[in-house]
């Protein structure tokens, strides 16, 4: 379901045409309340979005999809890193401080009520310093506040660079969701959106077999703001309304070599 070879209007067409789908399989559809004047009506939630380049992929649409139903958002991940688990490994190591120290100024600053977090490829280590770090990031939350939602990342293809840490990869999901047995806590199961294969068509990853091109990202924003509207207690605004705006030109998307 890769984009790639369409044109503007049928690529358009066919992330619109994929969202709707997802909303009518279960997605609210339901309208954003507005003003007299047509403006959004604020719900008051405030998202900041963690994670590594994936979740970095799925942000235009998740920040279309969010403002277009009144919910702030604030795009926290990063490129190669955005991991809260340290390990030994030098590039972990030096990935989890930067995101420590980068969580720190955006609750200073930015003021969450919800931190959603999507387990990044470099939550590597061991199952206990995944658990340690998955609830560091659970007290962190409550002290600022905040509801802590830990999410899944999509499957991706395991290549020579992931292969060393691939029991790493395969150990964070379950190690998130004990640390989300906490009352504030909320683990998302994105298999239900993407399967469990990165190579079948459900998963939708761009040509690269890791990250999602617009369509994938559009499925996802539809996804989750099911998921967080019923636990933030707010109504997504429909597909229709957000899902081919601007943000499907995001720079992000050329690079991956999407249409």
């Amino acid at each position: 379901m890769q984009p790639t070879n369409l044109s503007p209007v049928s690529t358009a067409g066919a992330i619109l045409a994929a969202a709707v789908a997802l909303a009518g399989c279960g997605a609210s559809t339901a309208s954003t309340a507005s003003t007299g004047d047509g403006a959004v009506q604020q719900t008051g939630v405030r998202v900041l979005w963690m994670g590594d380049s994936i979740a970095g992929a799925q942000a235009p649409a998740l920040e279309a999809a969010l403002k277009a139903g009144g919910v702030a958002f604030k795009n926290a991940t990063s490129d190669g890193g955005g991991n809260v688990v340290a390990s030994d490994n030098k590039v972990t190591a030096l990935g989890a401080a930067d995101t420590w120290k980068t969580l720190q100024e955006n609750l200073a600053s930015y003021r969450p009520t919800v931190i959603a977090y999507q387990i990044t490829t470099y939550d590597w280590g061991t199952a206990r310093q995944q658990l340690s770090a998955y609830q560091k990031l659970s007290r962190t939350a409550k002290a600022a506040g905040a509801r802590l939602v830990l999410v899944s990342a999509p499957p991706f293809k395991i290549d020579e660079f992931f292969k060393p840490h691939e029991n790493a990869i395969k150990s964070a999901p379950a190690m998130a969701a004990k640390a989300a047995e906490a009352a504030h806590v909320r683990y998302l199961d994105a298999s239900e959106l993407w399967g469990n294969d990165y190579a079948a068509a459900k998963a939708q990853r761009a040509k690269d077999g890791i990250h999602s091109c617009q369509q994938g990202s559009a499925a996802f924003g539809t996804w989750f703001t099911k998921q967080l509207g019923e636990l933030a207690g707010f109504a997504p605004a429909a597909p229709s309304v957000w899902a081919t705006g601007p943000w499907t030109g995001d720079e992000r998307f050329v690079k991956l070599g999407c249409g």
